[in-house]
């Protein structure tokens, strides 16, 4: 089972740091119109629409990505100081009212639109000689069934967690800081750390 966990969120994670790049991409689409539009005073008019285009890409490609990693967004005031065999109970909970039917409703309307819009050659008309829609509305429904795909693996995270009483493990990802070598810079052990951390248990707990 662990393994199947861990292929999905290589999948995950692999789709979301191919799409990634389009940061670069992005920045530099950018980059070249400020300088074509006041330097050269050519403007393109499609390249409003393409960062647009790029952007949103970028944010639905990602959202699977995220979900592996434990990044979505929560109220961790609370949830943080929860046993993990709460904090599992109220995932799965939330994840069978609100996560899977807005994503089943997501692919499926995704689904919809991209049909549509390939039917019809759909190009944006929010300026002359705009870029072809098609290729951005069908990411919408493959974004939403990795999303799916990869909901689906942390409602069995929640279900093992209910049983064995702590999170299963997860892949580890890029930091933003070298924990080691900031651990050897400011001279702190493993064992400081988790000395700490049960001291702030320990606060937690009293004040509760």
């Amino acid at each position: 089972m662990q393994r199947f966990l861990f292929v999905v969120d290589g999948i995950s994670s692999w789709v979301g740091q191919v799409f990634s790049w389009l940061v670069l991409t992005l920045t530099l689409l950018i980059s070249w119109e400020v300088f074509s539009r006041y330097v050269l005073n050519s403007p393109n008019p499609w390249s409003f629409d393409l960062m647009i285009m790029m952007y949103g890409t970028i944010i639905m490609m990602a959202g699977a990505y995220t979900l592996a990693k434990n990044g979505h967004v929560r109220g961790d005031v609370l949830y943080g100081f929860f046993p993990p065999r709460l904090q599992a109970g109220l995932d799965l909970l939330l994840y069978f009212l609100f996560f899977i039917p807005g994503i089943i409703a997501l692919v499926w309307a995704g689904y919809s639109y991209a049909a549509e819009s390939w039917a019809i050659a759909e190009h944006s008309t929010l300026t002359a000689n705009g870029p072809p829609l098609y290729f951005f509305k069908t990411t919408i429904p493959i974004a939403g069934a990795l999303l799916l795909l990869q909901g689906v693996v942390e409602i069995i995270r929640c279900v093992i967690c209910l049983r064995e009483g702590e999170w299963p493990a997860r892949k580890k990802d890029v930091e933003e800081v070298d924990v080691e070598k900031l651990k050897d810079m400011v001279q702190v052990s493993d064992a400081d750390i988790a000395g700490l951390d049960k001291y702030v248990d320990a606060k937690a707990g009293s004040k509760t």
